[in-house]
């Protein structure tokens, strides 16, 4: 009988709700946005950063439009034409904004700690990317993240290129036990001569020479874990997690 009366209380606790009454506005609030409302969104944010998208979008569907248009008039069925250039100029369209956001969210990202290893968050499949820096510098806050892909093991610093040397050094003598033959490269991030734009370090990891199969990267990962990582004293106000721009918005 208590279990009888706890089953009663419950459910009065907790009203069914009817097949066509709306859902209560806790559970929407839960809810992601919708497409729509994320592409609106990015558009604000890059709209914000870089006022010169609003134009280049629109320059971009009307010189489709007019194209259409042209040649629909030439083949007497604009209209036909018209409509087939509507969804060809709206694809070009949402194409600058994505290009344009993914350059907006890395200019935000700029002089924050831990934007180096962000930077490589646009890498997907065939990479193992690290979330917190293998190597750390807290007085000075420079860092190193790593990857691993098919082109080996990739460093990624965080600081002046004179100044992190120290720490690569030191990373590449303590890899080099247990990777012998595996080649280790070198990305020093930044804006600085002879660093590579935070925007641009996804694109050249990308590029680096392949060496290793992806049977392997997961090998190397696993020889790397054998050297253990001590807890490193990250200085306060590095979070690569929060750093790391939103991949739905830039797509």
């Amino acid at each position: 009988m208590a279990k009888n009366t706890d089953n009663a209380s419950s459910e009065a606790a907790s009203p069914k709700r009817g097949l066509f009454s709306r859902k209560p506005k806790a559970e929407k609030a839960n809810k992601e946005p919708g497409r729509l409302k994320q592409l609106g969104q990015v558009f604000q944010m890059t709209r914000k950063n870089d006022p010169m998208v609003v134009w280049l979008m629109l320059l971009a569907a009307l010189g489709i439009l007019v194209v259409g248009l042209i040649v629909g008039l030439l083949i007497n069925n604009w209209i036909t034409a018209v409509l087939i250039a509507l969804p060809l100029a709206l694809l070009a369209a949402t194409m600058i904004l994505s290009r344009r956001a993914e350059k907006a969210a890395f200019k935000q990202l700029e002089g924050r700690p831990g934007a180096a290893g962000a930077a490589m968050s646009v890498l997907r499949r065939g990479w193992i990317l690290k979330d917190e820096p293998v190597a750390v510098n807290p007085r000075t806050k420079d860092l190193v993240f790593l990857g691993i892909g098919r082109a080996g093991v990739v460093l990624v610093t965080e600081g002046p290129n004179a100044r992190v040397r120290t720490l690569v050094d030191a990373e590449r003598k303590r890899m080099g036990r247990v990777l012998p033959n595996v080649p280790i490269h070198v990305i020093n991030a930044g804006n600085d001569e002879g660093q590579t734009p935070l925007a641009e370090v996804g694109k050249k990891m990308r590029k680096l020479p392949k060496s290793i199969t992806k049977l392997e990267i997961g090998a190397v990962d696993k020889r790397l874990s054998t050297l253990g990582s001590a807890k490193l004293p990250i200085p306060k106000g590095i979070d690569p997690n929060r750093a790391r721009p939103n991949r739905k918005q830039m797509r």
